[in-house]
């Protein structure tokens, strides 16, 4: 596709990739909120064979070119796990999606989004859902609020002017994702404390740190709350074995037993939340890359973390209890249970909870009761096609 001295290719080969991989250090260079990923991460992320979401997906990547320079990028995927989810929760069939978007400008935003739809298109799609990249479960939404500050581990960052872009080609707004942060040096509300000091004393209530010694035990357990608990939620898709193995891999260097909680109710696991430190505090100075001396300053950093920032990226409470006081209770518990880890081990001083679906009432009420604001959200986008 050829428009303005514009040229759209699929990538096609090593250097290609390299193109699609160095695209946003080009993009961000004077943003100094844009936190640089490790490219090495992103080629895996990007790789069928190395990451496991290529096991029930398909992808095609595009560069956009001016003469030899390379001015934008996209993908446009189909995973055929979302396409068996009911149509009421968001995904469903013929819903395909496009993600990883950077543009120098409309003109490009418009041919690269026009080019991704063809390409759903021709697979058989009616509906687009994005900018989602590549899973749902990594980086979904387009930031459309809170550009002025960097984002936490595995969340997005992108342009202001991409919003327009977007909603320039027709897409209209589908879900908004919120993230909420607060000060976690700050102890909560009476009443939620009264409520904590409540669950302590009952019985049936244990908050339990997890065992990294038996990691594979444990994210069985939190896998199987997860699927429960958001099991009915928009967007939904279910994790396959693969991405759990996948992504506890990746995460446990990061995994520190004090801040990820399981809840039992009678002895039964009912409730987790798993706090992560935020990596991108470490990651932003190496600008990418782990060499010649990244990789010792982030094997430094991580034997003892000092962390401003603690993220919770997942939370979860089993659908049977929550509609119930005990769901509340449960969670209320163990944030508190973690804020005083966070700061008495980790020096942090502030957290961040999210995302969080907008009609998420449940989650939104828990994150107002502890006086966190909402500082960013993000917005998925759908068009039919």
């Amino acid at each position: 596709m050829a428009q303005d001295n514009l040229v759209i290719t699929p990538v096609s080969g090593k250097s290609d990739m390299q193109a699609f991989i160095d695209l946003p250090w080009a993009i961000y260079a004077n943003d100094p909120h844009w936190v640089p990923p490790l490219k090495a991460e992103v080629r895996e992320l990007l790789t069928p064979g190395k990451n496991p979401f290529f096991g029930h997906a398909e992808a095609q990547y595009f560069l956009a070119r001016r003469g030899d320079r390379v001015v934008g990028r996209i993908s446009a995927h189909i995973d055929r796990l979302a396409l068996e989810q009911p149509v009421e929760q968001g995904m469903g069939p013929g819903t395909g999606n496009f993600g990883l978007f950077e543009a120098e400008d409309a003109t490009i935003g418009a041919a690269l989004i026009a080019t991704a739809e063809q390409w759903l298109r021709d697979k058989g799609m009616t509906r687009v859902l994005g900018p989602i990249s590549l899973s749902i479960w990594e980086e979904p939404g387009l930031l459309v609020s809170g550009h002025d500050h960097p984002p936490t581990v595995m969340m997005g960052h992108n342009s202001p002017t991409y919003q327009a872009m977007i909603e320039g080609a027709g897409y209209v707004p589908a879900k908004q994702l919120k993230t909420y942060e607060l000060d976690i040096t700050k102890s909560f509300p009476p009443l939620i404390q009264r409520i904590i000091a409540s669950g302590e004393k009952n019985p049936r209530i244990r908050i339990r740190k997890v065992e990294k010694a038996k990691f594979d035990r444990e994210a069985a357990i939190i896998l199987s709350i997860l699927n429960d608990a958001w099991g009915n939620n928009w967007g939904f898709v279910p994790i396959t074995d693969a991405e759990i193995a996948h992504t506890g891999k990746k995460l446990k260097p990061i995994v520190f037993e004090d801040l990820i909680m399981i809840a039992e109710l009678d002895g039964e696991p009912v409730a987790f939340m798993m706090t992560l430190p935020d990596l991108n505090e470490a990651l932003a100075p190496l600008n990418g890359s782990l060499f010649p001396f990244g990789w010792a300053k982030l094997i430094w950093w991580l034997r003892k973390p000092k962390v401003r920032t603690m993220r919770v990226p997942l939370m979860g409470v089993v659908q049977r209890l929550q509609s119930s006081r005990m769901a509340s209770q449960l969670a209320f518990m163990m944030i508190e249970t973690i804020r005083l880890e966070a700061i008495s081990k980790y020096g942090s001083t502030r957290g961040e909870i999210g995302w969080v679906l907008d009609d998420n009432q449940g989650m939104n009420a828990i994150a107002e009761a502890i006086n966190s604001t909402v500082n960013k959200l993000y917005q998925i986008y759908e068009k039919p096609l």
